[in-house]
């Protein structure tokens, strides 16, 4: 299974609502297209920061369908598949690659809080139902379940069709690990955009970050910065980033990254209750560094935000 083409700044993709809370599909296509203008080199679509717990089925599959129709192959689409059970995974993994999708991204599951016996069983169930290529995805702080480094190597020693896993867990030396102990040439992606440069300088692929739903074109030119060996160039830019991520504790997740493209003209509407817009404060807290960083980003020559419509 050739895993050469997933690589590279891939935004996970927040998805956009209107205002009474519906779908808005057709802002789907115009947020991709400006992702693809800017340099992407994959969209992550249904993922944390796309709110997937807050979807139903029937919008969970209409997300992925409107996503990989938009695409168009341009990029890998890499299609989040997790669910609370294996049959509700397999269910949308099937689906996933029955639309064209190019990797399932599959979480956790959450809230039963599987033991690592338990995660080696679904995650080589999910794999053995699907051809796609399946990356495990470990969010220890939204799910409180935890890969080790050693499940993914008998995860992939089970199915050959698991490539790799994304680490949001914020501990770069487990994510070394993964890399290290992995038994054949595998996928490392960050979802942590603070260590994001770093995971990439000690052989992550990538990164699959919510940052870049704001601002892609900086992120994009940190990655390439760094694939170049400008280093002084990526940290730079990796440190001007780090207030956006500090800014997170101003409300529930994901509304602050949300609230960001929306100030930065890239306006994916509002999050799904409960979680609530953030305060009159807390938005100018989030503007300011919104323009801070694309202050720094124009001086990288990253470009300006998208302008808002």
């Amino acid at each position: 299974m050739d895993i050469t083409r997933f690589h590279g700044v891939v935004p996970a993709m927040a998805t956009p609502f209107k205002s009474n809370y519906e779908l808005d599909l057709d802002r789907v296509a115009q947020l991709i297209e400006g992702y693809i203008a800017a340099g992407v080199h994959g969209i992550s679509v249904a993922g944390s920061q796309g709110e997937f717990f807050a979807l139903s089925a029937k919008e969970h599959l209409q997300l992925l369908e409107k996503a990989i129709d938009a695409t168009n192959g341009r990029v890998p689409v890499y299609a989040g598949t997790g669910a609370v059970t294996t049959r509700q995974a397999i269910e949308l993994t099937k689906a996933a690659e029955s639309m064209g999708a190019d990797l399932a991204l599959v979480i956790t599951p959450y809230f039963a809080q599987p033991s690592q016996e338990e995660l080696l069983e679904h995650y080589t169930s999910v794999a053995k139902a699907t051809r796609l290529p399946v990356m495990l995805y470990n969010n220890p702080p939204r799910t409180k379940v935890n890969v080790l480094p050693k499940t993914l190597v008998r995860c992939m020693q089970g199915a050959e069709n698991i490539v790799g896993i994304k680490d949001s867990a914020g501990d770069l030396t487990q994510s070394i690990e993964f890399q290290l102990l992995a038994p054949r040439a595998s996928l490392l992606f960050s979802g942590r955009d603070t260590i994001a440069l770093a995971m990439m300088r000690h052989g992550a692929q990538g990164t699959i970050s919510p940052a870049a739903n704001v601002f892609p074109e900086l992120m994009v030119a940190m990655y390439e910065a760094c694939r170049s060996g400008d280093h002084e160039t990526a940290l730079r830019i990796s440190n001007i980033f780090a207030p956006l991520r500090a800014a997170w504790a101003l409300g529930s997740f994901p509304v602050v990254i949300k609230e960001a493209m929306a100030l930065a003209g890239r306006n994916a509407g509002p999050t799904r209750p409960p979680i609530m817009p953030l305060t009159e404060q807390a938005r100018a807290e989030v503007d300011a560094v919104v323009r801070r960083i694309a202050m720094l980003a124009s001086k990288e020559g990253a470009g300006e935000p998208a302008q808002a419509g």
